[in-house]
This record gives structure tokens, sequence and C-alpha cells, in this order.
């Protein structure tokens, strides 16, 4: 009998943060090893828990929970997420123009599958979150990336950016804070970036899920109060700020002129339609999440687990022979960087398995993020600072084994 051939449109399709190198893990676990995981940002697995008042609120609605309910997301989730983009400065938001999805993941594809004719292209950071390369391959379009490279602190060039636009055209997809990077995008270069999509009438999307995850002064800045009246689609939801992954709730909030985003607003309505509806049980933790004090900041700043966790991570790339890092200001992961100096040739998924099946540790390759000829790798911060010291340790380790073995091989052809 003839095997299942799967569709042709996976074929350009990758998700190495759950790939390969994760299923080698588990089967190493599954073997008794103990696996040191820092592949992923889920802040459950790694002991943070999500506010009390949060889970209060779910608990407390469990009856009105069992319905279906709006398929663009509960009135009072909705209207909490409206507020808080006006208070921002985004223009025109109303609960009509909010869409609350399983999590940021399921809306990226919506809003993608809402605005793509097959060989449209969509403008996508490189190094990216891998889902939005995805997206834009299942849904008929054609990725392009810009460069946002270590010797530029991991921000775009505008100038780039421009000269890669085409009338196919669509979109340009902004991650800020940034992930896997951690840079956080000054208003300056925003106002660049909204200039640019206004002369060539391009869609702003912005992956916002990490806003309030900030270092040593870093400020946030909303791209659409920069953006105005301009068509802006921004997206964030409780699975980071409130360490609440597991609930699956993420909204996007349509902002700028609503003539011009009327037909797309309504073919998002219509997707999230043929879904039925989001998770209704955990939308209620939505106005307490936002209508309360933020609470990871307790978490950030000097003395707060991720902000001991980062300061361990910078000391680390600091004292090690092989490895250097622009400082992550935001989100939960660091990008750090092998000295082309030290190992030539680094191949990073090489250096990732070798890392997994010698020293016990996941990370992820920087060519997952669609990075070409990667020297990078990406690891979370979320782990106990003093278990990221040992894990730079094992780092070291394979980095020192890999230039040896490279200083030898001339030798022994020679003999």
């Amino acid at each position: 009998m003839a095997s299942i051939t799967p569709s042709a449109h996976l074929a350009g399709v990758r998700y190495e943060i759950r790939g390969a190198l994760t299923r080698r893990a588990r089967e190493l676990e599954a073997a008794g090893l103990d696996i040191i995981k820092l592949n992923i940002g889920n802040p459950g697995r790694y002991g943070f828990e999500a506010p009390a008042h949060l889970r209060e609120a779910i608990a407390s609605h469990l009856h009105d929970s069992e319905a279906y309910g709006h398929e663009q997301g509960l009135d009072p989730a909705r209207e909490a997420i409206a507020a808080q983009q006006r208070a921002r400065g985004a223009q025109a938001v109303e609960p009509e123009r909010i869409f609350i999805g399983n999590g940021v993941s399921e809306l990226i594809d919506l809003s993608l599958r809402a605005l793509l004719h097959p060989g449209e292209e969509v403008l996508l950071p490189s190094p990216d979150y891998p889902l939005w390369s995805a997206a834009t391959i299942l849904n008929g379009g054609q990725p392009r990336y810009y460069r946002c490279l270590a010797s530029n602190n991991h921000l775009p060039d505008p100038d780039e950016i421009e000269a890669l636009i085409t009338p196919r055209t669509r979109a340009l997809v902004l991650i800020n804070p940034n992930n896997p990077t951690g840079a956080v995008y000054p208003r300056a270069l925003l106002q660049q970036l909204v200039a640019i999509a206004a002369r060539h009438r391009l869609l702003l999307l912005a992956d916002e899920i990490y806003d309030e995850i900030l270092y040593d002064g870093a400020t946030f800045q909303p791209l659409a109060e920069v953006a105005g009246e301009l068509p802006c689609l921004s997206f964030g939801g409780l699975s980071k700020v409130h360490r609440a992954c597991g609930y699956r709730v993420g909204w996007m909030s349509l902002s700028g002129d609503p003539a011009r985003t009327a037909a797309y607003r309504d073919a998002l309505q219509l997707l999230a339609a043929l879904r039925l509806c989001a998770n209704v049980t955990a939308q209620w933790a939505v106005p307490p999440a936002l209508q309360s004090a933020p609470t990871i900041g307790a978490l950030t700043v000097p003395g707060g687990r991720l902000h001991e966790a980062r300061r361990i991570v910078l000391e680390a790339v600091a004292a090690s022979e092989y490895l250097q890092l622009v400082a992550p200001d935001g989100a939960l992961y660091a990008f750090p960087q092998v000295r082309a100096d030290r190992i030539a040739g680094f191949d990073d998924e090489a250096f990732a398995l070798r890392l997994l099946e010698e020293e016990s540790v996941l990370v992820v390759p920087g060519s997952s993020f669609n990075v070409p000829l990667s020297h990078h790798f990406r690891l979370t911060l979320l782990p106990p600072p003093a278990q990221l010291h040992e894990v730079f340790v094992r780092i070291e380790r394979v980095l020192a084994r890999m230039a040896r073995e490279q200083t030898q091989a001339p030798a022994a052809a020679l003999a």
C-alpha cells in the first residue's frame, strides 16, 4: 500500500524549537539522562506561576464558560484590551477591532490567511520567530528577510528593508522586544519603519508579546502609537508577561484608519467565526491581568530572578574564550555568537547536537531562526541562575573540544 504523502506546502516549513533536537532529547531522557532544556520560553516549566488573581478570575467564572463565546472574544476581555491599546496611544481601537485567539500563534496564522494572495511577500526579520515564516509559507506567501545583525545590536537597517520591497510586498513584521535576540527597538527606528510602510502602503504587523519584559532601563515603544492612522495589527497575550502559556490566550488589536481596514477586519472576523471561538475559560483572566499593576517587574529588576539569570549569562559570555553577545534588553532569551576567529567554519547545528549528546544541554541553533550561516544559538533565561552558570561551563567544554579538534586536524593530515 502506498504511503501517505504530506502536503507540498510543508516543504519550506520548519520549527526547530520543538524539532529533531528536542525529539533526541526525549530519547536521551527515556534512557535515563537528565537533560537541561533551554530551548523554549515556557515559564511554567521552570517554576514560575501565573499571578493568583488570574487563577481566581478563572475559577469564579467556570460556570460562565461552558458555551461557545463570541468569535472575537468575550466582551469584558476585548474591552480591557481595547482600553490598554488606547492608553498606549493606538488610534481608533474599539472592542470590535480586537480578536482573541488560542495564543498569538493561532492569530499570526489567521492574520496572514486574511491578507495574502498566492506569491505575495511579507518582510520578516532575520533572525525571526520561525512561526512567522511558517505561517507566511502555509498561507501562500513568500518570506523576504531583512537582517538584524549583531554588529548593529540586532536592529534592522531601514534602507535595507526599503530596498527589499517589491510590488508584491504586503506587510512588514516587527518583533519587539525581539525573540530570539532580546533587542528592543527605539522610537526613532520605529518612526523610520512606519514611514517606509506608509510610502509603500504596507500593513504593519507588530509582535509585542514580550512588551513588559525589559531590563536595565530599556523602554518599550508600542508600534501602534507611532503608526497613527496607518493600519497596524498589534499582538499580545498572557503567555510571557503573565507567565500563563498554558492558558492559550493571545490577542491582536487592529489600529489606524477604520476606512482603510474595514474589509480586512471583516475577513479576520470571518476566519475567527470559522473556528467558532477561542478558549472561553481562560479569557476571564484578561481583565484582571490588564487592569491590575503588572507583576513581571519584580522579576526583571536587579535582584529579580530573570535579571539575575541574564546577569549570569552576560558574565559567562564575558569570561568565555569563544563567545560574544549583544546584551538582551528585553524578552526571555539570549542569542550568543561563537567567535569566527576562534572556531572557523562553525556549524551551529553540529554544535547543538554535540552539546546535547556530550553535555546533556538542549539549545536551539541560530539557523533555526532563518539566519543563514549562523554562528549563533538561542537559550532561554528562565532556568535558575545557578543552573545557567553550570550550562555555560558545559558549553565552554564543548567549544574547547571543537577548537582543539580543528587545530589537530591539519596536523593529522600531515602525519
